[in-house]
């Protein structure tokens, strides 16, 4: 593919950029000539995918290993009903070319970590981060840092978005403004929490604008600027972020000098959810309780899952009481520390620590139902709607 000049064709495609007196034809040579990695196919790679591609950037990678669900489509945009059951890349790729086939697409169908994320960034004019998890989050941004590549950043929550440009130079990274992740299983993931579907194409756009500033060089990048985005009030925020000198990457006297072990760092573990419960964390199977259920036994279920994910799917016909992980501590007496109590979520992640909390108060015989109530639909009844 020819990187210098535009053909007629391209004249015409990229014409209302040509328009703009900061961006001309030199600026769209420019974008031709550029290469801009987005690290995830989902919510917030999608939009930014699309018109980073819409655009005229030359190159444009995408790194994923996940495939296409049906739960995906209420947001990513890249993907569609046909698509379910596909690596999420192909679908990508596929749509991306139909858009605009003078985009050099380059796959990565692969898992970002700290043995491959060096090779697979170096090279790229800007990196467009939309994971959706912190060990990736910290990976992405410290490999930026190292490899002095500008990183656009985004996140969503719910009706809440932020955006900001990390690794620019004298800029702050990623680390400045969170030296430290929270603890596992505080923040809820997308699938246990939710988020509207539109936010992310809201975010995703703000950081493939931010790309193609940096890419030319113009206008003012959100590099020491979080955005605040409020949805549901539509309100836009934002607060200043100065680089730490202390900043164990980016500082003045920094220790990380090379990829880590992000998982152990995040305090997960690559094994999956189960890996990660307290090592004191008793488990049932489901299957087991289906038996405690057919032999009429005495126990109490409790879900510790939010009101919405409750009002999904829940094991209510069983005798399953709804106490959310975040009201346990002031509805602990509804409990009865002599009966068996097995607790469960979505996929045993939270309901372990809330059996490690009730174990800690002298519920002895707590124990947390492995794999959650996905594992109950998956094994047990398979008509039971999932999220």
């Amino acid at each position: 593919m020819d990187r210098e000049g535009l053909t007629n064709e391209e004249v015409r495609r990229y014409s209302r950029h040509l328009l703009i007196p900061e961006v001309g034809r030199r600026g769209q040579e420019m974008l031709k000539r550029s290469g801009v990695l987005i690290v995830g196919a989902g919510g917030l790679g999608s939009p930014a995918a699309l018109y980073l591609a819409a655009a005229g950037i030359g190159r444009l990678g995408l790194v994923d290993h996940d495939v296409v669900d049906l739960s995906n489509l209420q947001r990513q945009i890249l993907h569609d009903t046909r698509s379910v059951g596909r690596p999420k890349l192909a679908s990508a790729v596929e749509r991306i070319r139909a858009v605009n086939p003078e985009v050099e697409v380059v796959p990565h169908e692969a898992r970002l970590d700290s043995g491959n994320a060096m090779e697979i960034l170096e090279g790229w004019d800007v990196v467009v981060d939309g994971s959706d998890n912190f060990p990736t989050r910290y990976l992405v941004n410290d490999a930026c840092v190292l490899l002095d590549i500008p990183l656009a950043y985004g996140a969503v929550f719910r009706f809440d978005g932020q955006a900001s440009v990390f690794g620019a130079a004298g800029g702050p990274c990623y680390r400045c403004l969170f030296r430290e992740p929270p603890p596992p299983g505080l923040v809820p993931s997308c699938a246990e929490a939710g988020v509207l579907g539109v936010l992310p194409g809201i975010v995703g756009t703000i950081q493939a604008t931010e790309a193609i500033k940096l890419v030319l060089g113009m206008g003012e990048t959100l590099a020491g600027r979080l955005l605040l985005i409020d949805a549901l009030r539509m309100e836009f925020r934002e607060i200043s972020i100065r680089r730490d000198p202390e900043c164990p990457v980016c500082g003045d006297r920094p220790t990380i000098r090379e990829p880590i072990d992000y998982e152990a760092f995040c305090g997960e573990s690559r094994n999956g959810p189960e890996s990660e419960l307290p090592v004191e964390v008793r488990q049932m199977g489901v299957e087991e309780l289906k038996h405690r259920v057919e032999a009429s036994a005495r126990f109490q279920l409790v879900d510790v899952r939010e009101r919405p994910e409750w009002e999904i799917c829940n094991l209510e016909r069983v005798g399953a009481r709804h106490i959310p992980l975040g009201e346990l501590a002031e509805r602990t007496a509804e409990i009865d520390p002599a009966d068996e109590v097995i607790v469960y979520c979505r996929t045993g992640t939270r309901s372990a620590l809330a059996v490690q909390y009730l174990r800690e108060r002298g519920y002895e015989r707590a124990v947390n139902l492995r794999g959650g109530i996905l594992a109950w639909a998956r094994d047990i009844d398979s008509e039971m709607p999932v999220y």
